[in-house]
């Protein structure tokens, strides 16, 4: 972010506020449907944390580090809907997961991780989110969700292995 975009929102200014979420938008919607994925859940979070994101940049001393600061509290809006939807948990029965018969052809390679990752358990798809796309230790992790490491790991296991199944399943199909 721009020292000149960064004073000019910390000062309210709307226009550049809205100059900030066209910025950034896109990439945190992204960010969002990798944990939630309905698009109206997704949107409502975004909005969610771009409000966030105004209420507290006055906490924020350094513009370089926006992104990665701003990042932190989409990930976290994404995490409290989840709770709020249903306790967190990990259970056997999630363990079993409904394999696509086919995949819509044409889709670029960001939007086939994202459909590809739809088919993961809802917990599963969170810890793996947490841990391979948003780079957080298993120990931060299991101090998020109120789980055990070990748990962490197994869950990040399970899930690249079925991501592995799921993307032979998807060259078998094309």
């Amino acid at each position: 972010m721009e020292n000149d975009l960064y004073i000019r929102c910390k000062n309210k200014d709307r226009n550049a506020q809205r100059e900030l979420y066209e910025q950034y938008a896109g990439r945190f919607f992204v960010t969002c449907k990798r944990y939630l994925k309905n698009d109206e859940d997704a949107e409502e979070i975004l909005a969610d944390s771009f409000y966030q994101i105004f209420t507290k940049l006055h906490q924020l001393n350094n513009h370089l580090v926006f992104e990665a600061w701003a990042r932190k509290i989409v990930v976290n809006q994404c995490l409290q809907k989840l709770r709020k939807k249903q306790p967190f948990s990990i259970s056997i029965e999630e363990q079993f997961v409904d394999l696509p018969d086919s995949e819509p052809e044409n889709i670029s390679e960001e939007k086939s991780i994202l459909h590809l990752l739809n088919f993961l358990p809802e917990g599963c798809r969170t810890i793996f989110n947490l841990f391979v796309m948003e780079g957080y230790p298993h120990r931060e992790i299991a101090e998020m969700l109120s789980i055990s490491e070990g748990t962490s790991k197994s869950q990040v296991s399970f899930a690249r292995k079925k991501l592995q199944e799921l993307v032979k399943l998807q060259t078998v199909n094309s």
